[in-house]
């Protein structure tokens, strides 16, 4: 695809991940047309196919979405909401698209799987779903090269479908089944973003003011990264389908705090839950998805994404406070 600058209908421009869009799209010289919620309802199909014929863009990003403040135990609370936001409006910008042959891309969530593959000394792989039993979280820390993560071929493990799961993972899920196969699209999967501004959105904004700190393995989305490689989908033409957006490989709760300590928080006491049961009967409301992914298919299609080990060390490096 030519690089030259188009419009383009930015939806969810004020989120966390939106604002990171409308600046990387203005960079690269798109025209962006990015309408507030109050301005344009996007569950309904009317008024966004009205919308789409005025502003005839070459590509609709769909950053808009429910994830709950300040986390997912939201969700529980407003599940209507929910559900409108993280289903309906995607279903309804999708299908209006598709009605007037418009391509788009679609932010959504790794929060739909639990877990890793493991691949055994025999040669055969098992899924587990809970890798915070400390024999399993010892064999994870010794066979880091053994540890497969979800692919897009795989079927969500912690859905409606394949439950307990949160409500907010649940929609999630059912959103993509929404949307697979509307017209000409990406759904992009993000993982718990982050990056060098101190945010309280950001991953590791949290864990500098959580009391205490869940630990568990988990693959993570540098949010500048991930939009970039979003964009660069559109702009280079790859197929379209799912994508897995993370960082390559995985990083443990406890190796990011341990960053931390050698970074911007040497002198900060951090604590960590003594198990699972401890941390959902005092923390949490509703399941917590934690899980490996495996974003190769990205890769293998040309877009270029760092190690989350690299972005990591980067991000703490140019840390900027609020």
């Amino acid at each position: 695809m030519s690089l030259t600058p188009h419009r383009v209908l930015l939806l969810g421009s004020n989120g966390y991940v939106g604002s990171q869009f409308l600046c990387e799209l203005g960079a690269r010289g798109h025209e962006i047309v990015a309408p507030r919620s109050r301005e344009l309802n996007l569950t309904a199909f009317d008024a966004v196919i009205a919308a789409l014929r005025e502003i005839k863009p070459a590509f609709v990003f769909n950053a808009a979405g429910y994830t709950g403040k300040p986390n997912v135990d939201a969700c529980e609370a407003d599940r209507a909401g929910t559900l409108l936001g993280n289903v309906m409006l995607p279903q309804t910008v999708s299908q209006a698209c598709a009605a007037l042959g418009i391509p788009w891309g679609h932010v959504s969530s790794g929060c739909i799987f639990s877990g890793a593959r493991l691949r055994q000394e025999d040669g055969t792989v098992v899924t587990l779903k809970d890798l915070t039993r400390p024999s399993i979280r010892e064999w994870v820390r010794q066979h880091r090269d053994q540890v497969i993560g979800f692919t897009e071929e795989d079927t969500p493990n912690f859905s409606f479908r394949d439950g307990p799961c949160s409500f907010y993972s649940g929609t999630k899920a059912l959103g993509e089944e929404a949307i697979a196969h509307a017209g000409q699209g990406y759904i992009w999967r993000l993982r718990i973003p982050f990056d060098n501004l101190d945010n309280p959105r950001n991953y590791l904004s949290k864990l500098r003011t959580y009391p205490k700190v869940y630990d568990n393995f988990n693959s993570i989305s540098h949010r500048g990264d991930f939009v970039r490689a979003c964009v660069d989908c559109w702009e280079k033409g790859i197929p379209w389908g799912t994508y897995n957006v993370t960082n390559p490989s995985f990083v443990s709760t406890a190796e990011v705090v341990d960053l931390l300590r050698k970074t911007i928080d040497p002198n900060r006491d951090f604590q960590f839950w003594a198990d699972d049961a401890e941390f959902y009967r005092q923390a949490a409301r509703t399941p917590r998805s934690n899980c490996v992914m495996d974003p190769g298919k990205l890769l293998r299609a040309g877009i270029q994404i760092r190690s989350v080990t690299e972005a990591l060390e980067h991000s703490l490096a140019d840390w900027i406070p609020a």
